[in-house]
C-alpha cells in the first residue's frame, strides 16, 4: 500500500468500443490512436466495469485497473465515500455519434427486476462538443404520449413522431434521467452516467450491424415497463453561475453527481478536502502541481484526484474548459 506523500492524480487509458452509429472524430479528441477502419463510437475513459475497467497510464500505479484500486486501496482512493460504493460509482464516456443511436431507456435504480445483479440503474448527462448539419436530440416524450399510442407508432414505424427532439448547440448540456426515453445523432458528446450498462432499446430505425448482417436486438418490453412517461420535452439545462467564481457554471447536481464546468485561463483551485474528484479537459491543457510536481493535462484526458490528495491548483497553458466532477454521498435509506 502506498503512502500518503506517494499518492498523485490518475490519468487513464481511453478504452475504445466499436458502434455501428460510431465514427473516426475521436482521434481528433483524444491522442490514443484509434483502431484502423472501425467506427468507433465510445471511448470509455474512466470506467469500473469488470469487461472494461481503466488502467493507470503512468506513476507508481501505472498498470493498475480503477477496480484494483477500489479494492485495495478504497480509503485513499474515495476518502469519506470509502465505505459507501463498492465499485466505483461513475462511468464516464467521449461519444462520436455519427449516425444517431437506437432508441432507448435505462430503469431507475428501484426497479430491481430490470437490473442485473451488482448492477444499478443509469442516470446520465451529455455536454455537447461538436455539432453537424444534421445533428439531432431525442430527449423525452412529447405531452400526451402514453404506452399504447407509443406503441402503435412503434408498429407503424413512426416513433420519431412521439419523441421531443431539437437541434443541439456547441455548449449544450442535456440532463436525462433514468426512465426518459431518449437517443442522439451527428454530434460528439461527453457523457457522465451511473456506472451501469443496462439498456433497453425500443427502436434501431430498421438497420442491420454491418458486422453481423442482423438487425440488433430489441428489448420493446422491457423498454415500455422502464419509461417515465412524465419526462417530456426535456431540452438543454440553464448552467448556473457562481456568483464568487463567475468563470465557473454548475450544469448538473442531483444525488448520482455534481458537474461544474470552468472556463479560465489563469489559476484555479482544484479538488476537495477527503474525497475524490474528476477533472475531465474538453478544451485547452493546463498543469496540476501538486505536491511541488506537475501533472499536464490535454485536451481529451481525464484526471481523477484520490481524496488523499486533497485540492490543488491547476495553471491553463492559455484558455482552457475543464469539467470538474463530483460523487454526492449516499442518501441513508428510510427502511
Amino acid at each position: 500500500m502506498l503512502m500518503k506523500n506517494q499518492w498523485y492524480p490518475l490519468k487513464f487509458d481511453p478504452i475504445y468500443q466499436y458502434r455501428l452509429w460510431g465514427g473516426r472524430k475521436l482521434e481528433h479528441l483524444l491522442s490514443k490512436p484509434l483502431p484502423k477502419d472501425e467506427a468507433i463510437g465510445e471511448a470509455w475513459i474512466l470506467s469500473d466495469r469488470e469487461d472494461h475497467a481503466s488502467e493507470v497510464l503512468e506513476g507508481a500505479f501505472k498498470g493498475y485497473t480503477l477496480t484494483q484500486l477500489m479494492k485495495d486501496n478504497s480509503e485513499e482512493l474515495m476518502g469519506k465515500l470509502a465505505h459507501q460504493f463498492e465499485r466505483f460509482p461513475l462511468l464516464l464516456k467521449f461519444l462520436d455519434c455519427k449516425e444517431v443511436l437506437s432508441v432507448q431507456v435505462h430503469p431507475s435504480d428501484h426497479q430491481k427486476a430490470y437490473i442485473p445483479k451488482g448492477d444499478t440503474g443509469k442516470t446520465e448527462a451529455w455536454v455537447v462538443l461538436e455539432t453537424d448539419k444534421d445533428s439531432r436530440i431525442y430527449a423525452g416524450l412529447k405531452p400526451e404520449t402514453n404506452r399504447k399510442n407509443l406503441l402503435e407508432a412503434l408498429e407503424n414505424h413512426q416513433l420519431a413522431d412521439r419523441l421531443h427532439g431539437f437541434t443541439p448547440e456547441i455548449g449544450d448540456a442535456i440532463f436525462i434521467h433514468s426512465g426518459t426515453v431518449h437517443t442522439l445523432g451527428g454530434t460528439v458528446v461527453f457523457e457522465v452516467q451511473e456506472n451501469s450498462d443496462v439498456t433497453f432499446r425500443l427502436s434501431d430505425w430498421d438497420r442491420t450491424d454491418p458486422k453481423t448482417g442482423e438487425p440488433r436486438k430489441l428489448q420493446v418490453e422491457e423498454a415500455l415497463d422502464c419509461i417515465d412517461f412524465n419526462q417530456v420535452n426535456i431540452g438543454p439545462v440553464k448552467p448556473m453561475v457562481d456568483a464568487q467564481h463567475p468563470n465557473t457554471e454548475k450544469l448538473f447536481d442531483n444525488e448520482h453527481f455534481v458537474v461544474n464546468r470552468i472556463k479560465d485561463q489563469s489559476v484555479f483551485k482544484v479538488g476537495y478536502t477527503n474525497e475524490p474528484t474528476i477533472l475531465v479537459c474538453l478544451a485547452g491543457a493546463g498543469t496540476l502541481v501538486y505536491d511541488a510536481v506537475d501533472y499536464p493535462i490535454n485536451r481529451g484526458e481525464v484526471m481523477l484526484l484520490p481524496a488523499i490528495i486533497g485540492a490543488g491548483k491547476l495553471q491553463p497553458s492559455h484558455e482552457m474548459i475543464l469539467l470538474q466532477i463530483s460523487i454526492p454521498p449516499k442518501k441513508l435509506s428510510n427502511s
